[in-house]
């Protein structure tokens, strides 16, 4: 069965991928309240799912920013990661139904996008407190929310990689 579809157009979702440079003006048209979270997402799995789906449940819009490859690479994880490049892992979230738009960082954190985007609702993982999210104080600056969520399925990319690494 045919749609009519051309097959060489990139699909709808590939439409909320937003680089840093827009991601001010592009925040601005989201309904509101805007939540925004953001990560790795390296080798996405059931509690990134799930904690992207609380996340969005929280305002009208959600925002996701990735932490560019070389960003990853700062973090410790291990010289081998993210194992996905940061085109495919935008593709990934930007796919999923929770997410209402998804940008990049450079940076070792998120705090310029965070001030781009003005969110109305600052979100982390249950393994972040408030008090050390990064962003918290301007988001409440300005008159947000910041939460930590608590993990419903407690998952880990890095433990999955140890796992498929053992299995050998």
């Amino acid at each position: 069965m045919t749609t009519g579809k051309p097959l060489d157009v990139p699909p709808a979702f590939e439409a909320k991928i937003c680089p840093p440079g827009a991601l001010s003006s592009r925040a601005a048209r989201l309904d509101g309240p805007r939540v925004f979270t953001n990560g790795c997402f390296d080798i996405l799995h059931r509690g990134h799912a799930t904690y992207l789906a609380q996340a969005r449940a929280l305002g009208a819009s959600l925002i996701v920013a990735l932490n560019a490859d070389a960003s990853v690479r700062r973090l410790g994880k291990g010289a081998a990661r993210p194992v996905n490049p940061l085109a495919d892992r935008l593709a990934l979230i930007a796919a999923l139904e929770s997410a209402s738009l998804v940008t990049w960082f450079e940076e070792d954190t998120p705090l310029a996008a965070i001030r781009a985007a003005r969110p109305e609702i600052l979100v982390k993982g249950g393994d972040w407190p408030v008090e050390a999210i990064v962003g918290a104080t301007e988001v409440r600056g300005w008159g947000g929310k910041v939460h930590s969520i608590p993990f419903l399925h407690t998952r880990s990319t890095t433990a999955l990689i140890e796992r498929i690494r053992a299995d050998k």
